[in-house]
């Protein structure tokens, strides 16, 4: 089942919480709706189905025009951040809920209602727990029931509202490496909302990057994260440095160094800000004769494979410090302590004009 967004507009009085949004969300594919909060990206989901009406624009299922069609005509399932469970009813009862509630003319028999939920709650490995309530189960256990609820009527399209917002974090993430593999095994069309960016990166075959209604970037994890396309998603996605500088004739001059910009070839003397991602910075002892910052080691945290160390510019001890990532091997080569007088430089960075002067 496709779905197709055509120029979606969504005002709340003043607010403009979807702004001229267009989107395909192909068929049978796990796409992640992913921003900070107001940024749109409950509304979309909740107008795809059919629990918001748009001021403009249209929705589409498999080509077909859904913008007027009731929420219970798009075959929608439907799982929220609060579980929203019945908590008198049984485990077995609540997935059954869907199926019993149906007018009497498409009502499943009995025993095809029971084997439909059986298969369900051992499809979310809870087969064992059918006969025991709500309260009975783990928060990550709701969920599951909740997803499995939403399954039994035989939806076309999956629909998640941070399905997982409400867990702590080892939960979230056994929860989301389930749904991964439970996506794999139904390949049903699926959206998910999250403001929680490994998950996303982590999950979804595709992310759309959303920032006040409007959507920023859709990509692959790979695209999204190594390729962002502007300001907003690199600060977004993960953790940034930013080093203020300015273009000139495809150079980019920040502080000391000097670095090759042949995409900005025509700007002159143009304020622009360098990405950097921690990972993406090197540390030496020695210059080396290459293009490099004097810095110095504000502080080391050595926990896991990875050592963060924080750096900070000589003569800019107030500015926010330069935050690196290199691996403990590396570490130990180095055999870096706080205080002491280092040498960095980007292995790769981003270039992005600015207003700044």
């Amino acid at each position: 089942m496709t779905i197709e967004v055509r120029n979606l507009s969504k005002q709340f009085g003043t607010f403009s919480a979807l702004r001229d949004v267009s989107l395909e969300v192909r068929n049978g594919e796990l796409l992640a709706l992913l921003g900070p909060s107001g940024s749109g990206k409950t509304t979309l989901l909740r107008v795809i189905a059919g629990l918001e009406v748009p001021d403009t624009g249209q929705v589409l299922f498999q080509g077909e025009d859904s913008t007027e069609q009731h929420v219970r005509d798009r075959r929608v399932g439907f799982v929220f951040q609060h579980y929203a469970l019945f908590r008198h009813m049984t485990i077995f009862e609540n997935v059954a809920f869907g199926l019993r509630v149906r007018p009497r003319k498409v009502r499943p028999q009995e025993g095809e209602i029971r084997e439909r939920v059986l298969k369900l709650l051992k499809l979310v490995q809870l087969d064992w727990l059918a006969d025991r309530y709500p309260h009975q189960l783990s928060g990550g256990q709701r969920q599951r029931i909740a997803l499995a609820r939403a399954l039994a009527v035989e939806p076309k399209v999956l629909l998640l509202d941070e399905p997982f917002g409400a867990l702590d974090a080892k939960v979230r993430k056994e929860l989301r490496s389930w749904l991964r593999r439970l996506h794999d095994d139904m390949h049903i069309t699926s959206v998910f909302v999250t403001h929680d960016q490994e998950e996303a990166l982590e999950v979804a075959d595709r992310v759309v990057v959303m920032n006040e209604g409007r959507i920023e970037q859709i990509g692959t994890p790979d695209e999204v994260y190594d390729h962002p396309a502007g300001p907003f998603v690199y600060e977004f996605l993960g953790h940034v440095n930013l080093f203020h500088g300015r273009l000139h004739r495809g150079r980019a001059l920040i502080g000391d160094i000097e670095l090759d910009a042949p995409e900005h070839a025509e700007a002159e003397q143009q304020p622009a800000v360098a990405y950097v991602r921690p990972h993406d910075i090197e540390i030496e002892r020695v210059s080396n004769g290459e293009a490099a910052l004097a810095v110095r080691i504000a502080h080391v945290l050595a926990v896991g494979p990875v050592v963060r160390v924080e750096l900070v510019r000589e003569g800019s001890e107030h500015i926010v410090p330069i935050q690196a990532e290199i691996s403990r091997e590396r570490f130990r080569e180095l055999k870096l302590v706080a205080g002491e007088r280092v040498f960095m430089r980007p292995r790769r960075f981003d270039l992005f004009p600015s207003q700044l002067h």
